[in-house]
């Protein structure tokens, strides 16, 4: 999965559909789901803020820019950690990391 946005936009959203190894949506009843983004290289996190969960029964999830978010163009690379109401947490995607690529500006 890759996403591409321009630096200092916040739209469009990043959205996902969280599913297991078999392709079946995971169940986010009750869950929290976090986005994590970090540049290449970096040893911590840019973005660490909530998502939201859009169909919890179909594993729909997005996370809404904000500025700070797109303020450096570079690559990056991201994930959703889901928080199970027994204390779980899951990672997705779990056999990488979202590309993400914020471009320069024109302007």
């Amino acid at each position: 999965m890759a996403f591409t946005i321009k630096k200092n936009d916040t739209s469009p959203q990043i959205a996902a559909t969280l599913q297991d190894g078999a392709g079946n949506a995971i169940d986010l009843t009750s869950a929290t789901v976090r986005f994590h983004m970090k540049k290449i290289g970096a040893s911590t996190a840019s973005t660490d803020a909530a998502a939201t969960v859009i169909d919890a029964n179909a594993g729909s999830v997005k996370y809404e820019w904000v500025a700070t978010d797109t303020a450096n163009a570079g690559t990056f690379q991201a994930e959703f950690e889901v928080t199970y109401t027994n204390g779980g947490v899951e990672t997705f995607p779990n056999d990488q990391s979202i590309a993400i690529v914020i471009t320069e500006d024109l302007a």
